[in-house]
């Protein structure tokens, strides 16, 4: 590594030379490898030993688990649409394969283009480079359905990483969580490539329809004719928990199994970089909205089971990944647990309402995303007031 970094060294180019403006390049990729060897040397500051850089690469570490159960996935579920294999682990190199070709793209155009816009507002401002894109390059793939034409993908991160974060600043200064700015641009600008019953299993030939378990939930608001079971308890004996649980169902890249998403959670408890407050009450917020729906069910959706509401869809990596976002969520402790707790019971109120978006969850962060400085705002406002009361208290 001592070879490495003199030549990283005898790279850099010098502040007043030719190359000068390239210099946030260069320091992006030389602090990504090594921890930088300057130190604060007044004021204010806490001492760690990870810098921001190793956080977003142990976050990504943490997403792996997702990316690899959702690479095999993706073969699998192409192979049930072509009726070619039914049992999850048949075939298993060639899913294995067909989920490589069909994610790794996702992934490279992720990060390539993601980071080339970040680099060139680097070069414009002359500012160091900002970590926080390892984190979304890795989220946006996971995300999305797998046959998301690449184009698509590349406006939709454009979009995402110029007006969601670059416009306020960069990396810290987002109010919006800007994975999902990149999937509400698809899901409104492309709504036939991020819903209905055709765009969860990859190469499915025409004509073949493969509905995620929310679509054919989403079926008991309308009318009983369009139901795609008789009751919840028709489609409980076909779709059980354990299946979501695992993960062996159609759907976004990363999202399907809750295994692999409680495998990543355990990593960024430990390391402490994931908030438990946000995590177990947005947990909290979604179990208790479910329990309500089914004590004043007025359609058969409200009816589930509410562990089953936990393991499907994106909730639970929306619990994970996604409200947990340090930068858009509520920073006092008492706040996490209103802001988690609120945007899990809306992104199940959401389901269970709205027959048109059976997927609550990506709406209801970004709007708790918007609501968490005021949260803060009401939060900070109450321990002034209780403050000042306990002053006036002994001072009488």
């Amino acid at each position: 590594m001592k070879s490495i970094e003199k030549l990283m060294r005898k790279m850099e180019p010098d502040h007043d030379g030719k190359w000068a403006k390239f210099h946030p390049v260069w320091d992006g990729f030389y602090t990504f490898l090594f921890t930088p060897g300057e130190t604060t040397v007044k004021g204010a500051h806490i001492r760690d030993g990870i810098d921001l850089k190793r956080t977003m690469f142990m976050v990504v570490t943490a997403l792996i688990p997702c990316l690899l159960f959702g690479i095999y996935n993706t073969g699998h579920w192409h192979y049930v649409a072509n009726g070619e294999s039914t049992e999850f682990m048949h075939m298993f190199g060639d899913k294995l394969v067909y989920g490589l070709l069909k994610v790794l793209p996702l992934v490279i155009v992720a990060y390539a283009v993601g980071l080339g816009v970040e680099f060139m507002f680097c070069i414009k401002n002359q500012h160091a480079i900002q970590e926080g894109y390892l984190v979304t390059g890795m989220l946006i793939p996971l995300i999305v359905p797998a046959d998301i034409p690449l184009w698509m993908l590349t406006i939709a991160i454009i979009f995402a990483v110029v007006l969601g974060k670059e416009v306020f600043g960069g990396t810290g200064m987002n109010i919006v969580n800007i994975a999902l700015t990149a999937r509400a641009f698809l899901f409104f600008g492309y709504p036939t490539m991020m819903s209905g019953d055709r765009v969860w299993m990859s190469g499915a030939p025409d004509g073949f329809s493969g509905p995620t378990q929310l679509g054919e939930l989403a079926s008991f608001t309308g009318a009983k004719a369009d139901w795609a079971f008789g009751s919840i308890d028709g489609f409980m004996q076909s779709h059980s928990t354990l299946d979501a649980f695992i993960g062996m169902i159609p759907g976004s890249v990363g999202e399907t199994s809750t295994v692999a998403i409680l495998l990543g959670a355990a990593l960024l408890l430990y390391t402490g970089i994931a908030s438990w407050r946000i995590m177990l009450s947005f947990i909290a917020g979604g179990f208790v909205v479910g329990l309500l729906a089914n004590q004043f069910a007025v359609n058969e959706y409200m009816m589930l089971p509410p562990v089953h509401h936990l393991v499907i869809g994106g909730f639970a990596f929306g619990a994970v990944f996604m409200i947990t976002d340090p930068v858009t969520a509520s920073q006092t402790n008492t706040g996490k647990f209103i802001y988690g707790f609120l945007g899990g019971a809306l992104s199940i109120t959401i389901r269970v309402f709205n027959g048109a978006y059976p997927e609550g969850v990506m709406m209801a962060i970004l709007f708790m995303n918007v609501m968490a400085p005021l949260i803060d705002h009401y939060v900070v406002g109450a321990n002034i007031k209780r403050r000042q009361k306990r002053l006036k208290t002994k001072a009488a």
